[in-house]
């Protein structure tokens, strides 16, 4: 199959569709007591969710973003608002992770303590800390054992907020329990499963991506070797070679009934292989690395996404599992290589057809192939709904004015990219 064609879509409309997207955003926030803000997954939902995954955590980086990106300054307070229901939440919950949990919210707090001067956030990041550091046992912090709700992503948050010492600690269980195949390694997501899941978000390229940053960061080349042993395993897997790169979910299938066989995104796909690839790329010097990540950026330009060509193929259009997830690697490419914007734009015009706008905004609905009807209630969140989406449309907007590719808040399983793009400027009327 090949890539589908670019449909040119005008930065002007890009730009506006995510000024509804954060209106919609804003407007579903909750009241907290102590005049801070909250979001519940989905606006019809009671309880209000702290994750970064899905909830207030992952909610404040876009605002941040839209601060820098507009210079307004009602986004810096509205974000500021969102920390104080943080703070209030962080002693509370019972979860220590990166995207599940405490370690994001700490993440999050401590970027709003250094960006906006906000002393009760940093106050509140630094307890949170402390509380992830105590809860420790030796091995492990909870039932998951991996990226998203384990050891990898707490070990990642502990080294972006300066913690070498911790962040060691989270990545050295990964030596003794890792599992010999016979290309590599790899390890068991959580206790008791069978299958072996092979990419960034539960899976060995996770935990490859935080052995070799806090490897690398921290002169462990054990940490690096094991990385490297990790990444040999999944690369064995490929199925699509020698110019593509494609491996399945897990082995054997981990939960047939409700996953395909294959994805394309960042949880479980290329799309996210391509971002471990980037790291190992930084940490070694290695061309493979590069080569590999290429042949990832072949496979999902060809897939068909982000056309809906059968029932579950690609019916999300967040930043987890889907669409805007793309996009996040695609804009990587331009800044780094001068990848031209043709499958950019592609994405971006998906994303525009597909929301809903009207009085209230614009927001995105995913799709549920097994119901009927199949279209989801929007989501606020970074995984699934408007803070993921519009993080990366307005990122796009800039790296296609010329401007700035960094974010305002650097996901920590995303490498960073220049601080100045080597590449040309697309226009700010239509990126062409």
């Amino acid at each position: 199959m090949t890539a589908p064609e670019a449909t040119v879509v005008a930065v002007d409309e890009v730009e506006a569709l995510a000024v509804d997207g954060l209106r919609w955003l804003t407007d579903a926030a909750r009241e907290t007591s102590g005049g801070g803000l909250a979001w519940t997954t989905s606006p019809s939902d009671d309880e209000p969710d702290p994750m970064l995954y899905s909830g207030t955590a992952g909610n404040i980086p876009v605002l941040l973003e839209a601060w820098r990106h507009f210079g307004d300054d009602s986004y810096a307070d509205t974000a500021l608002r969102a920390a104080r229901s943080l703070a209030d939440t962080v002693d509370g919950i019972d979860d220590d992770s990166l995207y599940f949990g405490r370690t994001g919210m700490a993440l999050v707090l401590r970027t709003l303590h250094e960006e906006l001067g906000a002393p009760a956030a940093g106050a509140a990041a630094d307890r949170a800390w402390e509380r992830v550091r105590s809860r420790f046992d030796g091995t492990r912090w909870g039932e998951l054992f991996e990226l998203m709700g384990g050891n990898a992503g707490i070990g990642l948050g502990a080294l972006l907020v300066g913690d070498a010492e911790l962040a060691v600690l989270a990545l050295e269980p990964y030596l003794r329990t890792a599992e010999q195949t016979s290309a590599g390694v790899h390890w068991a997501h959580r206790a008791g499963v069978g299958s072996r899941l092979h990419h960034v978000s539960h899976g060995t390229l996770g935990i490859v991506l935080a052995l070799a940053r806090v490897g690398g960061a921290t002169g462990r080349a054990d940490l690096v070797e094991l990385a490297l042993a990790g990444a040999a395993d999944v690369v064995a897997r490929d199925e699509a070679g020698p110019e593509g790169f494609l491996v399945r979910h897990s082995s054997p299938q981990y939960r047939p009934d409700v996953t395909p066989p294959v994805s394309y995104g960042w949880c479980h796909g290329p799309a996210g292989d391509a971002q471990a690839f980037r790291l190992l790329r930084d940490i070694t010097g290695d061309p493979v690395w590069p080569a590999l990540a290429d042949r990832c950026w072949h496979t999902v330009t060809r897939s068909g996404l982000p056309e809906r060509l059968r029932p579950g193929f690609w019916d999300n259009n967040g930043r987890c599992c889907g669409t805007a997830g793309v996009l996040a690697l695609a804009c990587d490419r331009i800044a780094e290589q001068q990848d031209p914007y043709d499958f950019a734009q592609v994405l971006v015009a998906d994303l525009v057809a597909r929301a809903t706008r009207d009085e209230d905004g614009a927001r995105w609905s995913n799709v549920d192939h097994r119901a009927t009807p199949g279209d989801l209630e929007p989501r606020t969140g970074w995984a699934m709904g408007n803070a993921g989406i519009v993080r990366e449309l307005l990122r796009f907007v800039r790296l296609s004015c010329g401007g700035d590719p960094r974010y305002a808040f650097a996901w920590p399983d995303q490498p960073a990219v220049p601080a100045q793009p080597a590449i040309r400027r697309s226009g700010t009327d239509a990126v062409s």
